[in-house]
């Protein structure tokens, strides 16, 4: 989309930006069905809003902050999830032999057992290929956290993936 259209079209956002969103609500979720409907949520709210995306080279950055709201809302409404149980991830970022031989299921099932404050950051980086500076903008933190939250986050996936 150039930087010239007046009023970016709907149909263009979702066709050029839709797996990457169903990937990045994939792995907040852990759910094909909460992915699924993360994503369309993203796009009705994205349609009723256009005339807020100024730079449309920002639509990426634009359209997975509105999926990051939709998924932190649909969270707050499910009273009845079990809050994290982690409450110091330095004790468990081990170092760990590098293992590589893991199914997708079992990196899902241990994404969904780091608080989202770990979570967000580790999803945008590797499955988004977020930068840590467009990531820190994502989530409004400091760079500093963004690295401090990523480290953690790896040190327990580590651990959590090598048993």
């Amino acid at each position: 989309m150039s930087s010239g259209d007046a009023v970016p079209n709907i149909s263009r956002l979702v066709e050029q930006h839709y797996a990457l969103l169903y990937r990045y609500a994939y792995r907040l979720s852990g759910s094909v069905a909460d992915a699924e409907d993360l994503t369309q949520q993203t796009f009705l709210s994205a349609q009723s809003h256009l005339d807020q995306l100024r730079d449309h080279g920002q639509a990426k950055n634009w359209l997975c902050t509105i999926l990051r709201h939709c998924y932190l809302k649909s969270l707050r409404k499910k009273k009845n999830r079990a809050p994290a149980l982690l409450e110091n991830l330095d004790e468990l970022a081990v170092e760990t032999p590098h293992n590589t031989d893991f199914d997708s299921e079992k990196l899902q099932q241990v994404l969904d057992l780091l608080p989202d404050e770990f979570k967000l950051p580790i999803v945008l980086f590797y499955f988004k290929e977020f930068s840590y500076k467009e990531i820190a903008e994502q989530l409004g933190v400091p760079l500093g956290t963004v690295m401090s939250r990523l480290s953690r986050a790896k040190g327990f996936l580590k651990k959590h993936l090598a048993e």
